[in-house]
C-alpha cells in the first residue's frame, strides 16, 4: 500500500506542476519557434535610430562609434559612408540607422532563450529545467515498475532520447 500512495503522491505533484510550467512551456515554445526565423525579417519592423556622432569619422572609426552589430561599409565618397545599415553624414556627423527589430513583447520572449548567469531570466531558466527534469523522473515514479505500461513508457523514453542524441549529434 505505501507503494501506491508514492505514486499517487507523484500523480498529484506532476498534475499540478504540469499546470503551472504549462503557461511558461507555451511563453518557451513560441520564443524558441521565433528564434528559428532570427535570420529572417520575418514579425520585425524597422526602426530608425539618429545618432549624433563626431564629425568626420572614417570608416573604422565610424563602425567602432556605432557599435551596432553586424554593421559594414558599403562605400564611401567624401561627404557619405554608405553601411549595409544605414548612413552617415561625415560633415555633420549625423549617423542614420535602420535595425530590423521585434516588437518590444516578441523581443522579451527571444530574450527568454538567450539569457546567461548574469540575467535575471537566469532563475526562471533553471527553474524551469529542473521542473522539466522532475517531469522525466516523476513520470516513471507514477507507474508500478510491473506493469506494462511502465515497460513501455521506459522503451519510448529511450527511443526519445536516441532521437535527440542523433539529431544533436548528426544534425549540426
Amino acid at each position: 500500500m505505501a507503494a501506491s500512495k508514492l505514486h499517487l503522491t507523484f500523480r498529484k505533484y506532476h498534475r499540478w506542476l504540469g499546470f503551472f510550467l504549462a503557461g511558461i512551456m507555451g511563453v518557451y515554445a513560441v520564443s524558441g519557434i521565433l528564434l528559428i526565423f532570427r535570420p529572417t525579417d520575418i514579425l520585425k519592423y524597422d526602426q530608425v535610430q539618429v545618432k549624433q556622432l563626431e564629425p568626420g569619422l572614417n570608416s573604422k572609426e565610424l563602425l567602432l562609434a556605432l557599435r551596432t552589430k553586424g554593421s559594414k561599409v558599403v562605400s564611401e565618397t567624401d561627404s557619405i559612408i554608405t553601411l549595409n545599415v544605414g548612413e552617415y553624414e561625415k560633415s555633420s556627423g549625423t549617423a542614420t540607422v535602420t535595425r530590423k527589430e521585434y516588437p518590444i513583447v516578441l523581443s522579451k520572449m527571444v530574450k527568454l532563450h538567450k539569457a546567461t548567469n548574469n540575467s535575471p531570466l537566469f532563475w526562471l531558466n533553471i527553474s524551469f529545467g529542473l521542473g522539466l527534469l522532475f517531469f522525466v523522473i516523476s513520470a516513471f515514479l507514477m507507474f508500478l515498475p510491473k506493469l506494462p505500461i511502465y515497460k513501455n513508457g521506459l522503451k519510448i523514453a529511450g527511443v526519445g532520447a536516441l532521437v535527440a542524441v542523433v539529431v544533436v549529434i548528426f544534425g549540426s
